[in-house]
């Protein structure tokens, strides 16, 4: 009997999580159907009818196979520039002997940290080396900044599976004659697929969702991110409402079909010993 209380009970918890997270999804879809006047006026109203005249709006106004074009380019290199970089980092920490055992714990809290600095925080210094160095507006501004930013949770999982991830395996390879770029490549990475699975998911929906430094950095149309999509309802004077929350919904849509496919692999690497380290 105690143990059914307690299934209920957990399952009333999962159910409550689940529609305080839920609401505000359904009310943003309802609001996408309702004009300007209805949203200031009757926010938490249900819409008269279904009117597909906002979505139809968005799509004339967003170009968004030049916004997912640029989003994908940035992402590719942002992505690829992150795990090479956060494997090597996570790799050196947890594998090189340093004259000091508190360096790699060290590092590891330096690059940990960096969970904890809001990215509002380093718009401005990021905004000035952009422009000292000649590459405001481009797509490469937008990739090291991206990049970087995502190395801190990268970190944070890749270590906490290689410290529990067995040496042996790479001693007995470099016996066997694999140097270091062959124990890599071909030892630990099939070994952490499930971390590095986790790192790359959690990296593409940050790439998708990242406003902050993106409006900052991007004053091109051309060279707008799909997460921009939605500030080109907004006008100097006016505000497009209807619009914008159309065009959230649209690019939203994408993100929780990418999110619902690939959900077990995030369970996977966030249990795979990577919450230890």
């Amino acid at each position: 009997m105690k143990a059914n209380w307690k299934t209920i009970l957990s399952r009333c918890v999962l159910f409550v999580i689940t529609a305080v997270t839920a609401i505000p999804l359904l009310w943003l879809v309802v609001l996408s159907f309702k004009s300007d006047t209805d949203i200031l006026n009757n926010p938490f109203s249900l819409p008269e009818h279904i009117d597909l005249a906002n979505y139809r709006r968005a799509l004339d106004t967003l170009p968004l196979f030049k916004m997912f074009g640029n989003t994908l380019i940035v992402a590719v290199f942002a992505l690829l520039i992150s795990l090479v970089c956060t494997f090597m980092i996570s790799y050196a920490i947890t594998r090189l002997h340093f004259d000091h055992a508190k360096i790699p714990n060290g590092l590891y809290l330096l690059f940990v940290s960096g969970l904890t600095i809001p990215p509002y925080i380093v718009i401005f210094p990021i905004y000035r080396i952009i422009v000292t160095m000649g590459l405001l507006g481009s797509r490469v501004s937008l990739i090291f900044p991206l990049a970087a930013t995502t190395m801190a949770l990268g970190v944070l999982l890749m270590v906490g599976f290689l410290r529990e991830f067995p040496t042996e395996i790479e001693e007995a390879a470099i016996i066997d004659g694999c140097n270091i770029y062959q124990m890599c490549t071909q030892v630990v990475l099939p070994i952490i697929k499930p971390v590095l699975a986790t790192v790359i998911i959690f990296n593409v929906l940050y790439f998708w969702n990242e406003y902050p430094i993106s409006s900052v950095l991007v004053n091109d149309t051309n060279m707008m991110t799909i997460s921009l999509g939605a500030s080109m309802f907004r006008g100097r004077y006016s505000m497009d409402y209807s619009g914008m929350i159309a065009a959230t919904v649209i690019i939203i849509i994408p993100q929780l079909f990418f999110y619902v496919f690939f959900q077990k692999y995030i369970v996977e690497g966030m249990t795979a010993g990577a919450v230890k380290g």
